[in-house]
């Protein structure tokens, strides 16, 4: 195999992951700048819990994309496996394989998209075609899988996503949007079907979509992005981490539960919080940001928050994400000072900003005139 033809997709001008339209807000595809964004606070985290080992030096490290689309997550991991590698296995064409067909798997969202991703991955959208840079695939997905999924419809909503079965029960010519991942109870058993037994994942990472037509008045969609992240604990890999939209801080439709989920989870150790989604993914409407969240299974603590605003100072503070004295998430690192204010009033700790009764300005003011009254 040539050396030249294995990974220098990325040194060409330009990338073609670059150049690609988005299929739709819903279904974005991640820049390959804002991938390795990732990885690098994944190879972080990996160093500061493995004595400052390098993640991509270990052959046995295996990585999942459960919602592949361009395979840009795949292509970068494999890209750096490969240089890591280089000195334990110095042989290219083995080394290639190896990761290919031991290290990177992944699952493709649409019959289009795997066919991309392989193109990516493999330089071929045949895993064992003339052209793949991998040798011992036997099936033309090698290892990112793909087929067509149906949804479960219940009462006109698939059981499984909530999908409206009006608008995606649609005949096999059109695709399904039936998410194998999201698609199941039994979410090891199917992983075990799919890429085959004894599947456990060190890393999953990747963007999954984000919301579905869900039947209701004009254009209501569900989001459906926080099931990805469900499925994703339950598989228990030692590393979880996915970009999603940042409304999730807030709850609201469907994600009340994954709020409070996510806000007690003491394994969830960093969020970069992206208040522009413009930023992460040029054109792209998709009001109240973008976050990735870094999730570490075997190391409970604080997280890292870091907000991103355009050419302003990046704001990182470690903190927990529910603060004492607080039932939401504090989104501003800078909002911080003053809730520990208001809290240490209320606890006696501090007689500055002394408050009416020693109550909060929640409780002395409403929408009623009658209560703003008697506040007075």
């Amino acid at each position: 195999m040539m050396d030249q033809a294995a990974f220098t997709l990325r040194g060409r001008n330009p990338d073609v992951l670059t150049c690609i339209a988005n299929l739709s807000n819903d279904e974005v595809f991640t820049p390959p700048e804002f991938a390795n964004r990732m990885l690098d606070t994944l190879a972080e985290a990996w160093a500061a819990s493995h004595d400052g080992a390098n993640l991509w030096a270990d052959k046995t490290v295996r990585f999942l994309d459960p919602c592949a689309k361009s395979g840009v997550f795949l292509r970068e991991i494999t890209s750096r496996l490969n240089k890591g590698l280089a000195d334990e296995m110095p042989n290219l064409e083995a080394r290639v394989n190896h990761i290919l067909t031991q290290q990177v798997f992944g699952i493709g969202i649409t019959h289009l998209t795997s066919l991309l991703a392989r193109r990516s991955v493999y330089c071929s959208k045949h895993a064992n075609g003339e052209h793949s840079i991998a040798q011992s695939f036997t099936s033309d997905a090698g290892n990112i899988w793909f087929e067509r999924t149906e949804h479960t419809w219940a009462n006109g909503k698939c059981a499984f996503c909530g999908a409206s079965q009006s608008a995606l029960d649609r005949g096999e010519g059109l695709e399904t949007h039936a998410y194998a991942f999201i698609h199941t109870n039994e979410i090891k058993t199917r992983v075990a079907e799919l890429l085959g037994d004894d599947m456990q994942f060190d890393v999953i990472i990747g963007n999954p979509p984000y919301q579905l037509n869900d039947g209701g008045y004009g254009t209501s969609a569900a989001p459906i992005y926080q099931l990805f992240v469900e499925q994703a604990k339950r598989l228990e890999p030692r590393y979880l981490s996915l970009v999603i939209p940042s409304r999730w801080f807030a709850g609201g439709k469907g994600l009340d539960e994954f709020r409070e989920a996510m806000l007690a989870d003491n394994r969830v150790r960093s969020i970069d919080d992206y208040l522009s989604a413009a930023d992460v993914f040029p054109g792209v409407g998709l009001k109240g940001g973008v976050c990735y969240f870094l999730w570490d299974r075997d190391h409970p603590g604080l997280c890292s928050v870091s907000t991103y605003f355009k050419d302003w100072p990046v704001s990182t503070t470690t903190r927990p994400l529910m603060e004492e004295g607080a039932d939401v998430f504090i989104r501003f690192n800078e909002g911080l000072s003053i809730l520990k204010k208001v809290v240490a009033v209320e606890t006696g700790k501090s007689d500055s900003l002394a408050l009416p009764d020693g109550k909060r300005f929640d409780a002395l003011v409403s929408s009623k005139h009658s209560v703003l009254n008697n506040a007075a």
